[in-house]
């Protein structure tokens, strides 16, 4: 049974509506400052929303949890619809749950250091390519010694151990010299001054509470702050990466839905293709490509679309486009451009209508039902029906408490992991867990055991489990064992690890192909 069409747009008298059949077939959203991209995001969460598909957005500018309130009441709002022609107008709210880093402004976010993985974290830190293969190491060590990496300490405290320690290493790993582990250590402390120890921790997030519906059937519209995190521009597009690259990897196939189970928004869309490697483009690439069967649906959101590359931008077969400027030679060579990736409409000029577009009207080429663009109209985007402009901080909060998410990340749960561990302290509240320098006797007993991940039953690593999260990081879904560090390694450390790290890394990428594609991974209970 098909969905019924979201309205988006109109031309005229005729509505323009996106299939839900189609969105996870992707989508772009794009035009210059001032031209309306953030009340079509409104309109677009809305539609979806109504009909059942929870969203993801960030909030860059702090002013789209309006979504929880009815609107409708703004001179514009009103002049938009007399331009339509419409005789009657409902305004409602619709709900969404507020999330926020920082644990300020919405529900904390937070994942675990080894659920990020070593190659997201190594690019957050800026490592070059020597430093990350032995980040990539420090990982390895920690898995196989059975130490939790949860949150920055953690991962401080298992550096300085593989630092302290390195010359019981150098035989089966090579040389890890002072200088990198000196390196990774400034570069997390810089990391951790600028308040990322508020992202890592549990209970991480629960990708089951972003697909979530309300009593009468409308999806939530989740909303990350982000107005506070672009300062960091990295850490955003490092974390909805990560999100991304989660849901690819927990959410099972589903092949062709009448409607995606999420609509996920990457609002400054360019800030994740700045400066990024070329193997990290055919990464996001790939999960771009390979996301739809997961009945994920991703809009790129962006001030120009040459800010996406070619092969990605391929992929987005729904386009919403804005006014762009062209007053430059370049700028006017990029309005020809994306003219030309549209489908002709004879009546009109597609290239001179990009540079006349007024606020809120757009240049609009769906999907249809077989999965061709339609040829492009010159459209207005329909009025949200929700409030247009942020909420009052009573407002907020009372979206807080009344959330189905209250009370469940609100609280930070310090388990023991691998800096009590290492430290010692664990031994008064677990008398049975040995110490590392016990674990370290049957660490290379297993190593790259190609029969078998799970540890002999002889090995101090098993004899050492910890006890399991409290309850309310105890509602996650059991995990994935960790995915391994010679998949990343291939990537990272390939050219300056050893002839014995190559050919480990060989047979240990055999072992998940696709599985890890950034290194991070559910850890093991």
């Amino acid at each position: 049974m098909s969905a019924a069409p979201i309205l988006i747009a109109q031309s005229g008298s005729t509505p323009i509506h996106l299939l839900p059949a189609m969105a996870n077939r992707h989508g772009l959203v794009a035009g210059a400052t001032g031209t309306g991209k953030t009340v079509t995001l409104q309109a677009l969460a809305e539609g979806f929303s109504a009909q059942g598909v929870p969203v993801f957005l960030a909030d860059v500018k702090g002013d789209l949890a309006g979504l929880s309130q009815p609107g409708g009441q703004s001179p514009k709002i009103q002049e938009r619809i007399r331009e339509l022609g419409w005789d009657h107008f409902t305004a409602t709210g619709y709900p969404v749950t507020l999330w926020d880093v920082f644990g300020e402004a919405g529900h904390p976010l937070r994942t675990t250091v080894s659920e990020l993985g070593p190659l997201l974290l190594a690019r957050l830190l800026q490592l070059n390519e020597v430093q990350t293969g032995v980040f990539n190491l420090v990982f390895k060590l920690a898995d196989e010694h059975g130490l939790l990496l949860l949150d920055l300490k953690d991962l401080r405290a298992t550096v300085a151990y593989v630092g302290n320690n390195a010359s019981a290493f150098t035989t089966e790993y090579g040389n890890i010299s002072a200088a990198s582990i000196g390196a990774i250590q400034r570069a997390l402390l810089a990391l951790e001054v600028q308040g990322a120890e508020h992202f890592f921790g549990e209970p991480a997030l629960n990708l089951d509470d972003l697909l979530q519906t309300d009593t009468h059937g409308r999806g939530v519209i989740n909303l990350l702050a982000a107005d506070r995190l672009m300062s960091a521009p990295k850490v955003y597009a490092t974390a909805l990466l990560w999100l991304l690259s989660e849901l690819y990897e927990n959410l099972p196939e589903v092949g062709d839905l009448a409607q995606p189970k999420l609509v996920f928004f990457f609002d400054e869309a360019h800030l994740l293709f700045n400066d990024v490697p070329e193997a990290w483009l055919g990464k996001i690439e790939q999960v771009v490509r390979l996301i739809r069967s997961k009945g994920v649906g991703v809009f790129f959101v962006t001030q120009n679309p040459s800010d996406i590359p070619a092969k990605i931008a391929a992929q987005l077969g729904n386009r919403i486009q804005h006014a762009l400027r062209a007053f430059t030679p370049n700028e006017q060579k990029a309005v020809r451009a994306v003219a030309q990736s549209f489908r002709i409409n004879p009546a009109f000029n597609s290239g001179e209508a990009l540079t006349q577009l007024g606020v809120g009207e757009v240049l609009v080429s769906v999907l249809d039902d077989r999965g061709q663009p339609t040829v492009v109209e010159r459209a207005l985007v329909v009025p949200p029906r929700s409030q247009v402009g942020p909420i009052s901080s009573i407002a907020r909060q009372r979206l807080r408490a009344d959330s189905l998410v209250a009370g469940v990340y609100e609280e930070l749960v310090d388990q023991v992991s691998a800096y009590e561990r290492l430290r010692g302290t664990v031994r008064a509240a677990q008398p049975e867990a040995p110490p590392i320098t016990e674990l370290k006797r049957g660490f290379f007993a297993r190593l790259w055991d190609d029969e078998s991940d799970e540890t002999p039953a002889t090995s101090p690593v098993q004899e050492s489990k910890l006890k399991p999260l409290p309850t309310a990081a105890s509602r996650r879904p059991a995990g994935r064992p960790p995915k391994s560090l010679g998949e990343t390694l291939v990537q990272t450390a390939a050219r300056s690890a050893t002839a014995t790290l190559a050919g480990m890394v060989t047979r240990e990428i055999t072992r998940g192909l696709l599985g890890g594609l950034f290194g991070g991974g559910r850890r093991r209970r």
